[in-house]
């Protein structure tokens, strides 16, 4: 991490529908490089979150900057210098491993030369030479979870957000999704991760808990457990969670 201004930026970022408070006041800010968990429990606000860093959703009141964008009025700005993958839609399966990193590429904006070097060198990367003119339907779940996020990062972005991206991978998968989530960081991609899995909360830099809308801790892992006097993280979430009100 370098000392140059945050990569995300947030104060009292707030989203409503009608008398629902979806995120509440949130304020928290990202450097450059760093991998930054943000967790809650379902319907704790962190999708509503995303989706307005994202610029897909437009907040009711507050501010953020997102890659030094305004989320208000350069939403466009944000889009291209993000990536994104969520655990229910990353790939198109009905189309061969190359077809989708060309396809995801030219809408990050990379042209034929472009595509045609960077295709190449993912595929070398993730040895998947004899599966590139596979279709990705036919590939393991994990193969899909690491080239999907491969394929987030193709165009080098500032950030990537990732939601829930290891949700129903193996753990030796989830591993070396995680080598690969540090390797990117390595090279100055910051990292927004949401996940379920409190031991994949050790792995992040920093991480926040959102408990019904609102930030509830935000730290590092030992931070927490330190502060809530609990051995692990899952410790740590259960204190902070158990009194919400709200759920699916």
């Amino acid at each position: 991490m370098t000392s140059t201004a945050p990569v995300i930026k947030t104060d009292k970022l707030t989203k409503r529908f009608g008398d629902f408070i979806a995120a509440n006041e949130i304020t928290f800010e990202v450097e450059k490089g760093e991998i930054f968990g943000f967790l809650g429990a379902n319907g704790a606000g962190k999708t509503t979150a995303i989706r307005m860093l994202c610029g897909l959703s437009r907040p009711s009141s507050g501010k953020a900057t997102v890659a030094g964008f305004d989320v208000y009025s350069q939403t466009e700005q944000i889009k291209r210098h993000i990536g994104y993958m969520s655990q229910k839609f990353s790939l198109y399966e009905d189309l061969t491993v190359l077809e989708n990193i060309r396809f995801f590429g030219g809408i990050y904006g990379l042209d034929n030369q472009q595509l045609r070097a960077k295709s190449e060198a993912l595929v070398d990367r993730l040895g998947l030479q004899s599966e590139a003119k596979k279709l990705v339907g036919q590939l393991p779940l994990g193969w899909k979870q690491k080239l999907a996020f491969s394929v987030s990062i193709l165009h080098e972005p500032d950030i990537v957000f990732l939601d829930e991206p290891t949700g129903g991978v193996d753990p030796v998968t989830r591993r070396q999704f995680w080598a690969l989530i540090y390797e990117a960081a390595s090279r100055g991609i910051t990292v927004f991760v949401t996940t379920h899995y409190m031991d994949e909360a050790e792995y992040c830099n920093r991480i926040s808990i959102m408990v019904d809308g609102r930030i509830e801790a935000l730290g590092t892992p030992k931070e927490l457990k330190t502060k809530l006097k609990e051995p692990s993280m899952d410790g740590v979430f259960y204190q902070l969670a158990r009194g919400a009100k709200r759920g699916d």
